[in-house]
């Protein structure tokens, strides 16, 4: 494939999403077809996107020009190195997340011996996956603003399927808080437009330059505030511990590893590219400050396992504010390399809870034990991936914050050593929250969970109504867990009832292959980073250069005539 051509693989990770979610609607009456149409074309994504990864790094950034529109009239869509790594992570992600799902179909089909009707799922997921790719690809803002609400459409079918009554209203708060923010970055593109005459990045890179610095303080904080909201920085955070525990485990393991971050690429992008001697370093290191201390004190306060990992991925948030507020170059590198992390570690924390509910029947921690011995693989999949979270050496999480410590370290300001503090108190407070969860769901007998739990809360905020209504027979008198041989069943034994002398039993359900192995995946990904630390390291850095310095990609989007 020569380089004259490698444009034209640039529009591929929206194009080959969209075209696939016309086939699986069109195959919607079988599902064997709609399974395979996905899981090919994500796996062509994800070539394209590594192409674009190494193409990007070798010969700058690639533009197309849709229509046949001139610069800089027409729609621009740009791949380099930042926007590239993204769209491999994310596309990564996004196919271990789709197995997962269809390992959960397939036995959820088998438990119920009837075909679940979900036929929608594969054309919106594929929908909500060419979503993020436009975000990221587009050029201008007003496509990111169509990349926005691509997956935004796409994301309020995901997160309602099921139709619960507690979905349902936890969906509700999300879709307010999506429309609310989508409304004001349309009005912050009007603003722009009204100031500038373009909305095309790169032109807006030379022009915001022209526009008094009043006006430019106003559009930068419309824009912050907007992307803020999506990316839940405090105090714009609230919506998500209330909205993500409730979606089916695929969709929040997607939503929690992906959404976010786009959000959060937005910043990387107006604040590097639009305003690179912003006024508002400061505010950002606040925001992520406050971001990082609220979220990781709502996460130790909690007692469901969704919503501790819910309210970690707020707090987590901040590092990245933190190293895109620092406005330098090894800053920029470590919040870059932070999101790679980020992404696959808290997708794989959602899909382990997703099993852990399926062994279980909840996510509740009162309720929860003995999950070690039930499944001593899964608990080796949670035990590494908090670690990789915490922060704990060598794991890339552990090395992600000595990025961003030491970026912080050279910044040498009161707040930027404020922050250093604060990130590394945020990391054992990470470790203390996924420690409990360990100690009480994975490490103590199932026994004793039910001994010092004899009334269940009904406030968790993971618990269903059943969980509620628990006896307290069951609670007084369980007496052990014991585990069949071939590792499929957790068989779940209760000392007899002392009203009427019967043995109790059931069965906790099993763990398909499917789910096993595609959560065991994204787990390994996180490995993968950590080995690959170096390489990956000198890519960001090399990402974050190009960035700060700003001239690869105008030069690449705008002929030298438009420069002006």
């Amino acid at each position: 494939m020569n380089e004259l051509a490698m444009p034209a693989l640039v529009p591929m990770p929206v194009l080959l999403p969209l075209f696939g979610a016309a086939l699986t609607l069109a195959f919607r009456r079988s599902a064997r077809l709609q399974r395979t149409t996905s899981v090919t074309v994500l796996s062509l994504v994800v070539v394209v996107a590594a192409v674009l990864v190494h193409q990007t790094d070798a010969n700058g950034p690639q533009v197309l020009w849709l229509g046949g529109w001139d610069a800089p009239l027409g729609i621009a869509l740009v791949a380099d190195r930042l926007s590239s790594l993204m769209l491999l992570v994310s596309s990564v992600v996004t196919l271990i997340v789709l197995v997962f799902a269809i390992g959960q179909g397939s036995a959820d089909d088998n438990d119920d011996g009837q075909q679940t009707p979900l036929s929608i799922f594969h054309p919106t997921y594929l929908v909500l996956t060419a979503g993020v790719a436009n975000s990221f690809l587009a050029g201008d803002l007003f496509n990111l603003f169509v990349g926005f609400e691509i997956l935004l459409f796409a994301s309020f079918v995901l997160i309602t399927l099921g139709g619960t009554a507690t979905r349902i209203h936890a969906s509700t708060t999300y879709v307010v808080v999506s429309l609310l923010s989508s409304a004001l970055f349309l009005v912050a593109i009007a603003g722009v437009y009204a100031a500038t005459g373009t909305v095309n990045m790169a032109q807006l890179a030379i022009r915001l330059g022209d526009i008094s610095p009043g006006v430019s303080l106003v559009l930068q904080l419309s824009l912050l505030t907007a992307f803020a909201v999506k990316a839940a920085v405090f105090p714009m955070s609230a919506w998500l511990p209330d909205s993500y525990p409730t979606a089916p485990a695929p969709v929040s393991a997607v939503f929690a590893g992906l959404l976010t971050k786009v959000g959060v690429y937005a910043i990387i992008r107006v604040q590097t590219l639009l305003f690179p001697d912003s006024p508002l370093q400061g505010l950002l290191m606040w925001a992520a400050l406050l971001t990082m201390v609220v979220g990781i004190l709502g996460a130790v306060s909690q007692s469901g396992l969704k919503r501790i990992l819910s309210f970690t991925l707020v707090s987590h948030i901040g590092y990245m504010i933190f190293g895109i507020a620092l406005a330098t170059p090894h800053g920029m590198a470590g919040a870059i390399f932070y999101v790679v992390h980020h992404i696959t570690i808290q997708a794989a924390l959602f899909l382990i809870t997703g099993l852990v509910e399926r062994l279980a029947g909840t996510t509740s921690l009162h309720r929860l034990g003995g999950l070690a011995l039930a499944s001593p693989a899964l608990a080796i999949l949670f035990f590494v991936a908090a670690m990789n979270l915490s922060g704990i050496p060598p794991l890339s999480g552990f090395l992600a914050k000595i990025g961003l410590v030491q970026a912080g370290i050279e910044v040498g300001t009161p707040l930027a050593w404020v922050l250093v503090t604060a990130g590394i108190v945020t990391s054992l407070l990470t470790l203390y929250a996924l420690t409990k969860v360990w100690s009480q769901a994975f490490w103590r007998s199932l026994v004793e969970a039910r001994a010092t739990s004899d009334l269940l809360e009904p406030g968790s905020g993971d618990t269903t109504a059943a969980e509620v209504e628990v006896s307290a027979v069951e609670n007084a008198n369980l007496a052990a867990v014991s585990i069949g041989r071939t590792g499929r069943a957790a068989m779940i034994a209760l000392d007899a009832d002392p009203a009427t002398g019967e043995r109790l039993e059931t069965n906790a359900r099993s763990l398909p292959r499917t789910m096993m192995a595609a959560t065991a995946a994204m787990t390994a990904v996180g490995l993968v980073i950590t080995f690959a630390a170096g390489p990956l390291f000198s890519y960001t850095q090399r990402a974050a250069a190009d960035l700060i310095g700003r001239q690869p990609y105008i030069t690449s989007v705008l002929p030298v005539e438009v420069r002006r």
